[in-house]
């Protein structure tokens, strides 16, 4: 009999781990080859790993609600044919290589028998894996320097690199420090000086237990998904300064020509064509007008990204909401980004979305016009600075200028609105930006071949 190595697959490029969430085989259970062994989740993404081989499960190296790092052993499978992508198990694999990758990480191979971050790690309201507080507690890093360190992962979340970076420049005394209040050379504070920023993390967790329940009121525990929506929408409103522009558009022709082309459209491509493409190619104009849109905020520093990947919140079944992104949105055509947009659509709908498809944001957009509301004050999709709301399309009276004078007409108008970074994006290039967009669609072509 071969042992095979069930390894945690790759996701995609910037998907360096994930949580297990359900096994769905247990150990004794016979799998065949491609059948589902378990449930993982990266961020908002749920994913199935299948096995590749036929055999018997016979250890589970990790529990579930562990994360685990992207190529580590999960489990133990039993085959009769020779063994292929591993070499035989004799005992139970621990995480050699990557404990002697950094410090501190060998804590992940005992997991289940041992904590995996120490208790003062706890109160903050941010979230780190257990990977990223061990190497904290082997370092000596306490709560307020791991708080302050600028998180380079999805939802501004503190990656294993970033906090390695940290120490590399910590111990070489370098400007990283400037930007953690306290030096290293500084003395460790006593118990009673860390008590008070402790206390006040914690003061927050405390308030739901003062709120009063009545007989008939119902207590509904927050999903998954909705606690991460709800820890990255207070740390996104606690990391930047939000200031909402808006920008009132007509958009008469664009609706005119959707209803003259949509019939030969989805005829010759098999594709519905919605007014979100039309939106994101406009954005994706302006942002190459006004590229200091398309950043990101690092300390002191403004990253000023290359590519320009727009994001678009899509509603799940569920009530929550997820934002696949399109990647590089600049380069696709208006029947690229169709395509892409429904295709992301519907897999968002079905929770198959892949985990790589939801990272690497620059801007977002979200259609609060689907829920028929004609404006709206988006909260942005931290790291990115920027995030536009568009409502719902209404039939108005409104003043036209022609050459012969003013007429009123009843013309498609809808509200657009820009959440911005008050740190980094001015009023003066906010409202520009959102004026620009509004230009690219009020200049819409009606006579536009697709």
């Amino acid at each position: 009999m071969a042992q095979y190595e069930l390894l945690l697959p790759k996701m995609g490029e910037s998907v360096a781990e994930a949580t297990i969430i359900k096994w769905v085989k247990q150990p004794g259970d016979m799998i065949e080859a491609d059948e589902s062994v378990l449930e993982i989740a990266t961020d908002k993404v749920d994913s199935e790993v299948p096995s590749p081989v036929a055999g018997k499960l016979v250890k589970t190296l990790f529990n579930e609600d562990d994360v685990v790092q992207v190529g580590a052993v999960i489990a133990i499978i039993e085959t009769e044919a020779d063994k292929q992508a591993s070499e035989p198990v004799e005992e139970t694999p621990t995480q050699a290589p990557l404990a002697a990758e950094v410090p501190g990480t060998g804590q992940l191979s005992q997991a289940a028998e041992k904590p995996q971050a120490p208790a003062d790690y706890s109160s903050s309201s941010r979230f780190y894996s257990p990977l990223v507080k061990s190497i904290a507690a082997e370092e000596g890093i306490d709560l307020t320097e791991l708080d302050r360190i600028k998180g380079s992962g999805a939802e501004g979340r503190v990656t294993k690199q970033d906090i390695l970076e940290f120490v590399k420049q910590r111990q070489s005394s370098s400007p990283v420090q400037e930007e953690i209040s306290q030096p290293v050379s500084a003395p460790a504070p006593s118990r009673q000086q860390e008590a008070q920023p402790v206390q006040e993390k914690q003061a927050p967790k405390q308030a739901p237990q003062v709120i009063s329940v009545g007989g008939g009121d119902e207590i509904i525990e927050m999903d998954r998904m909705r606690k991460l929506i709800a820890d990255h929408m207070v740390m996104s409103k606690q990391t930047s300064p939000h200031v909402t522009s808006f920008v009132e558009a007509d958009v008469t022709n664009i609706v005119k020509w959707r209803d003259r082309v949509k019939g030969s459209f989805e005829k010759r491509e098999g594709e519905k064509i919605t007014f979100t493409p039309i939106f994101i190619e406009a954005v994706a104009k302006a942002i190459k007008d006004l590229p200091m849109i398309n950043v990101t905020v690092n300390g002191t520093q403004i990253i000023k990204k290359r590519d320009i990947n727009i994001g678009m919140a899509a509603a799940l079944p569920s009530g929550n909401l997820i934002v696949p992104v399109i990647k590089n949105a600049d380069q696709l055509n208006l029947v690229g980004l169709t395509k892409s947009v429904n295709d992301l659509a519907k897999r968002s709908r079905m929770s198959k979305l892949k985990p790589d498809e939801t990272q690497g944001g620059t801007f977002t957009i979200t259609n609060v016009g689907t829920f028929g509301n004609v404006m709206g004050t988006p909260i942005i999709n931290q790291p990115q600075v920027a995030i536009l709301a568009v409502g719902a399309i209404k039939k108005k009276p409104a003043v036209i200028e022609t050459e012969y004078g003013d007429v009123i007409a009843i013309r498609h108008m809808m509200f657009l609105s820009l959440s911005y970074d008050h740190r980094v994006v001015d009023g003066a290039l906010g409202g520009s930006f959102v004026r620009k967009v509004a230009d690219y669609l009020e200049g819409w072509d009606f006579n536009r071949e697709i």
